[in-house]
C-alpha cells in the first residue's frame, strides 16, 4: 500500500538557467515569433536580456547546435535550422524531457542505427570525413583526460559516424534519437568510473575499421562498443516489468 501511494508522487525539478534559456527558445518558435532561418541577437545581447553570464546563454546554443536545432555560420551569427515548426518543437522536448520507460526503446533503436552507420561511413567516407571524425575523437580524448564531462563529446564522435555514411534519412533518425539518452545519461550518470577511457579506446577501433573501409569489422566493433549499453537497458527494462508486476 505505502509502495503505491508512493507512486503518486513525482520528483521536483528544479530547472537550470540553461534549460530555461531552451524553454523560452521553444516558446519563440510554438509562436512564430522565431521561424527556421531567423537569425539569434549576439550573445552578449542576449546575456543582458536573460539577466545571465554568458556561460549560460553559451551553453544553451552550444547544446541547440548540438542537436542541429541551431546552426551558426560563418559572418552570418547564430540562426534556426531549416526544420519545419513542429519538427523543431519536438527535437527541443526531446532536450528538455525524456520518458524513463522510453529508454529501452531508444537504445535498441541507436544501436540498429549505429552498428549500419559504422557499416556504410567505411564504404562512404570521404577525406573530409575522416578528418572530422579524427577531430570528434580527440575532442573526446581531451575531455576524458582532462577528467570532465564527455557525453557529449562521446555522442559527437558517433555523429561525425553517422554523416560519414551518407545517409541523411539515417542521420536525422540519430539527431532525433540522441538527445534522450544524451539526457538520460546525465541524470542517470551513466558513464563514470573507467567506462569513458574504455570508450576511447573502442572508438579508436571503429574509427580504424572505418578509416581501412572495412564495413563488417566496423559494424561488429560498433555492436561491442554498445554491448555495455544494451546490457544495461536490458536489466533496467527488466527491473521496470518486474516492479510493474508487483
Amino acid at each position: 500500500m505505502k509502495k503505491e501511494l508512493l507512486n503518486n508522487f513525482s520528483e521536483i525539478v528544479i530547472e537550470k538557467p540553461v534549460d530555461k534559456i531552451i524553454q523560452q527558445i521553444k516558446e519563440l518558435i510554438s509562436t512564430g515569433q522565431l521561424k527556421p532561418g531567423d537569425r539569434l541577437p549576439s550573445e552578449r545581447m542576449l546575456c543582458d536580456r536573460f539577466g545571465v553570464g554568458r556561460t549560460y546563454v553559451r551553453d544553451a546554443i552550444r547544446k541547440l547546435e548540438f542537436y542541429g536545432i541551431l546552426k551558426t555560420l560563418p559572418q552570418s551569427g547564430t540562426v534556426v535550422a531549416g526544420f519545419g515548426i513542429t519538427a523543431l518543437e519536438g527535437l527541443i522536448t526531446d532536450v528538455l524531457q525524456l520518458e524513463g520507460n522510453d529508454f529501452h526503446a531508444l537504445v535498441e533503436t541507436r544501436v540498429i542505427l549505429e552498428v549500419n552507420s559504422a557499416k556504410y561511413a567505411a564504404i562512404r567516407r570521404n577525406r573530409d570525413d575522416i578528418v572530422a571524425m579524427h577531430n570528434a575523437l580527440n575532442e573526446y580524448e581531451k575531455a576524458v583526460k582532462d577528467g570532465v564531462d564527455s557525453v557529449e563529446y562521446d555522442l559527437m564522435f558517433h555523429l561525425k559516424i553517422a554523416e560519414a555514411s551518407k545517409n541523411s534519412v539515417l542521420k536525422s533518425l540519430m539527431l532525433i534519437v540522441t538527445p534522450d539518452i544524451l539526457t538520460y545519461f546525465q541524470k542517470n550518470n551513466i558513464c563514470e568510473g573507467d567506462r569513458p577511457l574504455l570508450a576511447l579506446e573502442e572508438h579508436k577501433i571503429i574509427l580504424n575499421h572505418i578509416e581501412n573501409q572495412e564495413p563488417e569489422n566496423a559494424s561488429l566493433a560498433m555492436r561491442a562498443h554498445l554491448d555495455d549499453l544494451m546490457n544495461y537497458s536490458n536489466k533496467q527494462n527488466k527491473l521496470k516489468t518486474n516492479d510493474n508486476e508487483e
